[in-house]
């Protein structure tokens, strides 16, 4: 009878201290453990992911605040586990934000340069090829940011840029039928390339991508074409609407629009060493130093200039000179 009742107060003792445990650690992450294999999985303490570890159970009902596609899709330490989640049965229809919205609207992503591309580099081939798919099969992955990211060099590089072709087949891309414009959304370096042409011939225009408001996250195109100096994609811009030179409409909701001109000399909008050649490009165009500013009207490019001490004011306002006659031209005197 003593053994007995020793028992039991040991393990009543047990019990008392696990429940003081568990309310000491509430709160904090649960062992790794206790987790189901997908959580585990996508669980970056937990170390790495094992293939072959992912129970058709677990991805049916990870039990976590988002499906496992979308998770593993946004960061790309997780795209390992993406084939074996799609052969395991994960659904797209079960995830409240698509899976490319996700990647494309990651932190990382956002913070990263304007013209960076996911680091597709990383992916196996399997990896990428349930990238593909959950491009082509999600219709909701037809989305201003996505079109970035599917059209980077790098996604090039990759042929995942062949998810945008599939959607022009597809008649996802159709004219009016799109809550963003094609052409802001492409990344500069593909507006020569034979979708932008195709997608040009069905009547998108680069008018067009100035008007309405969408969803991105990602700045327009003609913005990362000025920033990163693409000149091929600025002369593309500027040959089919000139008029930006004097000005670029507000969007998403700005109230006001912006002055290329102005926009390059902006303290961290582009490396110092490459405004000079910009601002010689945009003027060879037609753009007017001495226009005013739209969101300060009393001040001209000129006086912003000046205001900065930018080195390139003399590039906008050169410094007057006598004209030369004839003769002075003839005999250097």
């Amino acid at each position: 009878m003593a053994l007995g009742a020793g028992a039991s107060g040991c393990t009543t003792t047990a019990v008392v201290f696990l429940h003081v445990q568990s309310k000491v650690n509430e709160g904090e992450p649960l062992p790794c453990v206790k987790l189901n294999s997908v959580a585990r999985a996508l669980s970056p303490r937990c170390g790495d992911f094992v293939p072959g570890s992912l129970k058709p159970q677990d991805v049916a009902q990870a039990g976590l605040a988002e499906c496992p596609l979308t998770l593993a899709a946004r960061d790309p330490q997780f795209w390992p586990l993406l084939p074996e989640l799609r052969a395991r049965g994960a659904r797209i229809e079960t995830c409240v934000t698509p899976p490319w919205v996700a990647l494309a609207q990651a932190p990382a992503q956002l913070k990263a340069s304007a013209e960076a591309c996911p680091p597709y580099h990383l992916a196996s081939a399997e990896a990428l090829a349930t990238l593909k798919w959950l491009g082509e099969a999600d219709p909701r992955a037809v989305h201003h940011d996505v079109m970035r990211i599917l059209s980077c060099p790098a996604a090039q590089s990759a042929g995942l840029d062949s998810v945008l072709n599939q959607w022009r087949v597809q008649g996802r891309l159709a004219p009016r039928q799109l809550a963003f414009s094609p052409f802001g959304a492409l990344h500069p370096s593909h507006l020569n390339s034979e979708l932008a042409g195709k997608l040009e011939a069905t009547g998108h225009q680069a008018a067009l991508a100035f008007q309405g408001r969408d969803e991105g996250q990602l700045p327009p195109g003609f913005e990362v074409a000025l920033r990163t100096s693409d000149w091929p994609a600025l002369v593309w811009w500027l040959d089919r609407q000139p008029s930006l030179l004097q000005g670029v409409p507000a969007m998403r909701g700005k109230p006001v629009g912006w002055l290329p001109l102005a926009r390059v000399l902006s303290p961290g909008f582009m490396p110092t060493e490459h405004q000079g050649p910009m601002l010689d490009f945009l003027l060879a165009r037609g753009a007017n130093p001495w226009q005013r500013l739209p969101h300060s009207p009393g001040q001209s490019v000129v006086q912003y200039a000046q205001q900065l001490q930018s080195p390139w004011l003399a590039t906008l306002d050169p410094p007057w000179r006598p004209a030369v006659t004839a003769q002075q031209a003839t005999t250097g005197r």
